[in-house]
């Protein structure tokens, strides 16, 4: 199956943004194609110090979703629109991409399902 799972909630959640790239990892490893979109807030996620420091209750390590996502070599989205209002940029993390809004739609339109955290 293919899935887009797409973030839209950062540190001021750690729960649920934890909760989203869990989602992901474990689509991952049960051999699913997988497409990671952070959005909004949800691009914050993408400094390595912000996921060093986000925890979620239950959902883990933001930080080690992250490592498990780049092992796994899940391709990772950023919107660009957020990113550029938020001070991130394609420097922030390796193997991140910056997109236009028309990148979500092709990837929506690709899934078999998506997710939205």
């Amino acid at each position: 199956m293919r899935l887009l799972v797409q973030v839209a909630t950062g540190p001021e959640n750690p729960t649920r943004a934890a909760l989203g790239l869990l989602t992901a990892r474990t689509a991952v490893e049960e051999g699913h194609e997988v497409r990671l979109f952070l959005a909004g807030d949800g691009v914050q996620l993408a400094r390595p110090e912000t996921a060093a420091a986000t925890q979620g209750i239950g959902s883990g390590s933001v930080a080690e979703h992250w490592r498990a996502l780049a092992d796994a070599k899940v391709p990772v989205f950023l919107s660009g629109r957020s990113s550029e209002a938020r001070g991130i940029g394609a420097d922030t993390r390796p193997g991140v991409e910056l997109v236009p809004p028309a990148k979500l739609v092709e990837l929506a339109a690709w899934a078999d399902s998506a997710l939205v955290y």
